[in-house]
């Protein structure tokens, strides 16, 4: 019994020890700043390649898709600024007009977007022909600054 419980303290004092070793690592990894090296001390006119512009972060990124639901841009999104955009696609799937969509509304509307890519008739969809019923996107407008 004795040796039972000195193999569970001894695992117990090793799985201790791993932690506070990985622990120290990952401390010192983080305090020590990588040395600059000599082509980061090279003055930006004389660099032969592009700079790297910094990626957008997510904040950013939330701050532009508010922006773009903000309609009237007064700080707040209303229900039917957020509704709007969505209503458009409703009303094409809509056949009836009822504000309703049933599923047979639906499924007629993907059945003809089947059958316009099918455009072998074969029944499936190769490759190429599923490409063709990706949404149709238009291209964003490049700032000319």
């Amino acid at each position: 019994m004795l040796r039972f419980f000195a193999g569970v303290a001894s695992a117990l004092l090793l799985v201790a020890a791993s932690f506070f070793l990985w622990t120290s690592r990952a401390q010192r990894e983080a305090l020590v700043p990588p040395a600059p090296t000599a082509a980061a001390m090279v003055s930006p006119l004389r660099q032969a390649e592009p700079l790297e512009l910094p990626a957008a972060t997510e904040k950013t990124r939330e701050e532009k898709r508010f922006a773009r639901a903000d309609k009237d841009k007064d700080g707040r999104i209303t229900r039917e600024e957020l509704m709007t955009p969505r209503r458009k696609a409703f009303t094409k799937l809509d056949a009836d007009s009822d504000g309703r969509l049933a599923f047979e509304e639906w499924a007629v509307k993907t059945g003809d977007k089947f059958a316009g890519a099918d455009a072998d008739r074969s029944g499936w969809l190769s490759a190429a022909e599923y490409e063709t019923t990706k949404a149709k996107t238009t291209p964003r407008k490049r700032c000319a600054c």
